[in-house]
């Protein structure tokens, strides 16, 4: 069955990049997904999953690799919560 959906561009966006970094379909997302809601099987994912995906755990490329750079962390951080709470 087809079924066409209006998605905000945001979401469209993301969708498209994560399809692109886990090597599905949209379709296959999107179905997993609606699974997921319909039988009540939400995979939670631990604090530590959620903050690797957003980009907090992981390494450095380039100079001073490993070494934390001051600030660094702590403007993600902030952007994040602003981008979570913006109006």
């Amino acid at each position: 069955m087809t079924t066409t959906v209006r998605l905000p561009l945001r979401v469209e966006q993301a969708l498209a990049t994560y399809c692109v970094e886990t090597k599905r379909t949209k379709s296959e997302v999107i179905v997993e997904l609606l699974e997921q809601r319909f039988t009540g099987t939400d995979t939670e994912r631990t604090p530590y999953e959620l903050a690797r995906e957003a980009g907090f755990i992981g390494c450095l490329s380039g100079k001073g690799a490993g070494v934390a750079q001051a600030g660094g962390t702590k403007e993600r951080v902030t952007a994040a919560i602003r981008k979570k709470h913006a109006r």
